[in-house]
């Protein structure tokens, strides 16, 4: 199975993304996301056998941090602007969600690999996918037009655990599927 725990924005942050990017989508070689979410850890090959065990470990995981206020705010390109591959847009967070969030990724990644999956990625860069591109290109204009955009507040009270099913989304692209979800803030106790 391909997962990842994520964040998801609620409808009316979505909405509010996707109208500042409707009129843009037509320009541009990119490859749009059909759905907007912050990845915490990506776990490319988990088996079956492991997965109710990262469900245990992710809900305490998320009994563990506070819930957060954030915004979609701003937006870059990985690798960088002049070679780019992935536009993204960023997250506004003051120091204390910064701090809380980073700890939630790196309980996402550990409850991962304690689980015995293997976890993907760099290290944690708070974003969300916006496109992604066929070839390495100079987007510049693009950032700078994300940098004019700042979304509505975003209370951060829960994370999921979402597998993806490739190839079978619309236009051949992933198709989500929320497996569970965990509430931030509520701590899990071990019975054993």
């Amino acid at each position: 199975m391909r997962l990842f725990a994520a964040l998801i924005p609620p409808d009316d942050v979505v909405e509010d993304l996707e109208e500042f990017l409707a009129v843009r989508r037509d320009f541009g070689e990119f490859r749009w996301a059909a759905e907007f979410h912050v990845t915490l850890a990506f776990m490319a090959e988990a088996a079956d056998r492991h997965l109710d065990e990262l469900i245990e470990r992710l809900g305490r995981a998320a009994g563990r941090r506070t819930p957060l206020t954030s915004r979609i705010a701003g937006g870059g390109a990985f690798p960088d602007v002049a070679r780019a591959r992935v536009l993204w847009a960023g997250l506004e967070l003051d120091e204390a969600g910064r701090t809380e969030l980073d700890r939630l990724a790196t309980g996402c990644r550990a409850a991962a690999s304690k689980s015995g999956i293997g976890v993907d990625g760099q290290r944690f860069r708070p974003h969300v996918t916006l496109a992604r591109l066929g070839r390495p290109a100079e987007v510049t204009k693009w950032v700078r037009l994300l940098d004019a955009y700042a979304g509505p507040d975003w209370p951060v009270e829960e994370l999921a655990l979402v597998q993806s099913h490739l190839g079978e989304g619309p236009r051949g692209r992933p198709r989500y599927e929320v497996l569970e979800t965990f509430p931030l803030g509520r701590e899990v106790t071990d019975p054993r």
